[in-house]
């Protein structure tokens, strides 16, 4: 019965139902070496080319555009298309074995010497056995070979033994297209989130003066005075009030995504004693250690901010959403920046306090605030978005092969 289970996917394509044919990787192909015999002296130029460590590992289809320059004779073994690379080594026994496959016809390409190629000498979908090598149930193959303890390391031998499953060319092509348009959804998705981040710091730079500047050089219609110089103690109060609450969530830095002012996990049960700084809904928490990390959060909630977090209220001169957005601002981030300490270094409250910022009429910064949080919302909508489809590409890889 577990033999018959081993050989049916748990979920498939309607019209397929033979069971899978599970075969040794070497009984199907022929593995061959990366670049040998090279010293430093031959990288960085050269007519070939040399498929990179990264590139194989971090993704089951090379990236034609992550290669190297190189110089090689005669000796050393072009890849083809079609080739399979694994890496031999890693810090981690779960990171061993990580596999790419080659889906380009050009010439003079190589392979890098930390990794090895296997050229399939039976039929497969290329890109049925690319997702094929990087589903759970063969990551875990890998796994149990890898040999080690401060590095872990795979034998080539024992690669070529491993069983993998081989189902019938029409549905391994069927199985290797549906993954494929996956990953292209996603990488669409990733390259509309990366294009607002990109707006939301092209507007930050534009929509706040620069430099002592008293002009934005990007504004709302309807506006059109000089904003005012003011020093931040006059834009915010710092909130000091300390909290060892149960009742109330604690955030630390860990729970933040960095440089998008968002939680990456659910902090409300997340209660104990701990103490920290008590914050309201629209107060601003600000990470003052190591602050090119970029750790910032504008609750909707009250809460307890744990380790080195300086706490914003608006004054009477300021609006709490615009604030927000002034403090991710260059001019912002270059004073906040100007740290004291080296292996943990933290901005200077006294530097950053008595620093000049300008700031328009309430008016003005109602509506700025407004903007930069509904870009900021369209942003996690993308963000979740693109975490759903990754998290449904993970279901399927669990649930489609053997």
């Amino acid at each position: 019965m577990k033999d018959n289970q081993a050989k049916y996917p748990q979920l498939r394509f309607k019209g397929f139902t033979d069971p899978w044919e599970q075969r040794k990787l070497g009984k199907m192909g022929y593995t061959f070496t990366g670049l040998s015999g090279k010293t430093k002296e031959d990288f960085g130029h050269g007519n070939a080319k040399f498929v990179t460590y990264m590139n194989v590992f971090s993704s089951p289809v090379s990236n034609s555009e992550m290669v190297e320059n190189v110089e090689v004779d005669s000796k050393q073994h072009q890849v083809e298309y079609g080739d399979v690379f694994f890496t031999t080594s890693s810090e981690t026994p779960q990171e061993v074995g990580m596999s790419s496959v080659w889906l380009e016809t050009a010439e003079n390409i190589y392979l890098n010497s930390f990794c090895f190629g296997y050229h399939p000498m039976v039929e497969f979908d290329p890109y049925y056995l690319a997702f094929m090598l990087r589903s759970p149930v063969i990551r875990k193959k890998f796994m149990l070979l890898a040999q080690g303890i401060s590095r872990y390391n795979i034998s080539k031998n024992k690669v070529m033994e491993m069983l993998l499953p081989v189902p019938e060319i029409v549905e391994q092509q069927k199985i290797g297209s549906f993954f494929k348009q996956l990953d292209d959804t996603i990488t669409l998705h990733q390259r509309k989130l990366a294009m607002l981040k990109e707006l939301k710091q092209g507007y930050l730079q534009k929509m706040f003066p620069k430099n002592g500047s008293k002009f934005p050089q990007l504004r709302f219609a309807g506006f059109a005075d000089a904003w005012e110089q003011r020093k931040l103690t006059e834009i915010v109060n710092r909130v000091n009030k300390s909290s060892n609450s149960d009742v109330l969530p604690k955030v630390e830095f860990e729970d933040i995504v960095s440089g998008e002012g968002r939680l990456n996990k659910d902090i409300s049960s997340k209660l104990d004693s701990r103490k920290g700084t008590l914050f309201e809904s629209e107060n601003i928490l600000y990470g003052k250690l190591r602050p090119y990390l970029k750790n910032w959060l504008f609750p909707d909630f009250e809460g307890v901010a744990l380790g080195d977090f300086w706490v914003f209220e608006a004054t009477d001169v300021s609006v709490p959403s615009f604030d927000y957005y002034l403090i991710q601002s260059d001019d912002y981030q270059k004073v906040a920046n100007d740290t004291s300490g080296t292996k943990m270094p933290r901005s200077d409250w006294k530097n950053v306090s008595s620093t000049d910022f300008a700031i328009p009429s309430k008016d003005e910064q109602k509506q700025i605030g407004t903007f930069f949080k509904q870009l900021d919302n369209t942003i996690t909508l993308h963000q979740r978005k693109l975490d759903l489809l990754k998290e449904q590409k993970k279901g399927f890889l669990q649930k489609m092969f053997v």
